[in-house]
């Protein structure tokens, strides 16, 4: 009835993990401008901006 993105469930996932992104933002050692910019993408963009933080976000190694 709701589809895999619509389910109440999923949201509710996707907004604690949300959360845990917001303090590992704001216990990290970058900058205040790196950390607001990356609170700002959390926030508006739930899912990805989630999943970008965690890929990418301050003190993730870089795989070259």
């Amino acid at each position: 009835m709701f589809g895999v993105l619509g389910h109440p469930l999923v949201w509710l996932v996707v907004t604690v993990l949300d959360i845990i992104a917001i303090v590992s933002i704001l216990k990290s050692g970058a900058d205040s401008g790196t950390k607001l910019l990356w609170i700002v993408v959390v926030v508006l963009l739930p899912l990805l901006g989630m999943i970008l933080y965690f890929l990418m976000g301050p003190g993730r190694r870089t795989v070259v």
